[in-house]
């Protein structure tokens, strides 16, 4: 978590919907061609500036993004230090419940994913909830440091349309290990080139990061907008 962070709630762009959950809107000027629940990672919270520069830039191009936090991360607001993620069975719980609030407020294709762990957990249950795409930002095929215990089972039999952004070089999934994982047909990757796990390019690579954020809105965009269309 940034500077400042974990009291970096603006009362009028977030707010507390049923069941209480933490939550805030960046929607588009015009008709939004889709909309995507987008769940932070493990240690930052929804207003990191990586989760609000792609809120915005996502806006921009026309997708109505809904960003949440999940109950372990909103303590940390409420003065409880820094905590663990909470277990797996909690965090899809949520999951389950915003997904469920969402669902009445959203027209149009409805998409759900996240940064690393959030787009984790949404992968998990994309063909349950029955979303019409999965996004994930930098998605942890492998847990730091342990190659040898990939996060892919799931991902073989996944029906849901995904895409996965991932950095080139992200060492929780790099392109050379990536590829020798047998996933589902639905799942597309777009690589970043020279990329680490929060999309930021090598600087000898002569590439910025805001560069990196602009590409991966503009495939996460035009990804969603071929929803509406089929």
């Amino acid at each position: 978590m940034g500077k400042g962070q974990s009291a970096g709630i603006d009362a009028g762009q977030y707010t507390q919907c049923d069941k209480g959950h933490l939550v805030g809107w960046n929607h588009p000027r015009g008709a939004a061609s889709a909309s995507l629940i987008l769940a932070h990672g493990a240690g930052a919270p929804m207003d990191s500036p990586f989760m609000e520069q792609m809120a915005v830039r996502l806006a921009a191009r026309g997708v109505a993004v809904c960003r949440f936090e999940f109950a372990y991360m909103a303590a940390r607001r409420q003065g409880m230090g820094r905590r663990p993620p909470s277990p797996q069975a909690q965090l899809l719980a949520q999951w389950r419940e915003v997904h469920a609030l969402v669902r009445q407020q959203a027209t149009g294709p409805l998409a759900i994913g996240g940064k690393s762990m959030g787009g984790r957990m949404a992968s998990l249950l994309a063909d349950e909830l029955e979303a019409e795409a999965l996004v994930c930002l930098g998605y942890p095929f492998h847990p730091a440091g342990k190659p040898d215990k990939p996060r892919v089972a799931h991902l073989q039999g996944l029906r849901t349309p995904t895409l996965i952004v991932q950095g080139e070089r992200d060492a929780l999934g790099d392109r050379e290990r990536v590829a020798q994982y047998p996933l589902s047909p639905a799942i597309a990757l777009h690589w970043l080139a020279a990329a680490d796990h929060d999309l930021k390019p090598l600087k000898r690579s002569g590439l910025t990061h805001e560069q990196h954020l602009d590409e991966a809105a503009d495939v996460i965009a035009a990804f969603l907008g071929g929803l509406s269309s089929t």
